[in-house]
């Protein structure tokens, strides 16, 4: 059963002394039952994506050897979007594009990070990413819910200008991080400029400015010798 903690502070002293009130009791005595349930559901959800900040990606931070969580990872993502929003191919809803980026890897809270250069393991919507999709949205109330495995699904698809643009911002985040890091995981697990360009090179598809970009960023590296070229 879940607790809400609650501060009193008692006269004369500026020290809370803290107590705790079942969640359920407390929201009956504000609220109605079905209102209730509903906050319930939202804050089973918002208890359980804490654990995407445990989900620990090969790539590194900027200019650093520690590695990047999903939690962090996603949150960039969703500003780089609004940052280079006005670099999309075709106009988008940028607010949807911050939605996508910021739950789209919330199923690997079940089915773990796939590093994008693992040729053992598909890099497709998984029955297991289905599954976790399934559980962890499904934690909230019904529209919620669909709506976000909707928009998880259509990030998956990439069909939509959103889903496109959202994709770049996936890809380009790694490729910036790899670069300021002489490497990065290009070199820790042996890939080289054919598969990194094979990956990359989606980021057209969202943004062609930006794809421009990336595309120098690529070859700056192999010259400069941080991304090896067969």
């Amino acid at each position: 059963m879940s607790h809400v903690s609650f501060d009193k502070i008692i006269p004369g002293s500026l020290r809370p002394i803290p107590f705790q009130l079942y969640a359920e009791d407390y929201l009956n005595l504000k609220i109605g039952d079905m209102q209730a349930n509903q906050i319930l559901k939202q804050i089973e959800f918002i208890k359980e994506i804490d654990k995407l900040k445990y989900i620990v990606r090969r790539t590194k931070l900027f200019n650093s050897d520690r590695p990047e969580n999903d939690a962090e990872h996603s949150w960039h993502l969703a500003v780089m979007a609004i940052i280079l929003s006005e670099h999309s191919n075709s106009p988008i809803d940028v607010l949807k594009v911050v939605k996508m980026l910021l739950i789209h890897d919330v199923v690997e809270i079940d089915a773990g990070d796939t590093f994008i250069y693992d040729l053992q393991k598909s890099h497709d919507n998984t029955e297991e990413e289905r599954k976790a999709a399934e559980r962890i949205f499904g934690l909230l109330p019904s529209d919620q819910a669909n709506e976000l495995i909707a928009i998880w699904e259509e990030f998956e698809e990439q069909k939509t200008d959103e889903a496109k643009f959202a994709r770049a911002m996936d890809r380009l985040e790694p490729l910036l991080q790899n670069v300021s890091n002489n490497g990065g995981t290009w070199n820790e697990f042996g890939v080289d400029f054919d598969k990194v360009y094979q990956k990359k090179q989606v980021i057209n598809y969202g943004s062609s400015p930006i794809w421009e970009y990336a595309e120098r960023l690529l070859n700056d590296s192999v010259e400069k010798g941080i991304l090896k070229k067969e």
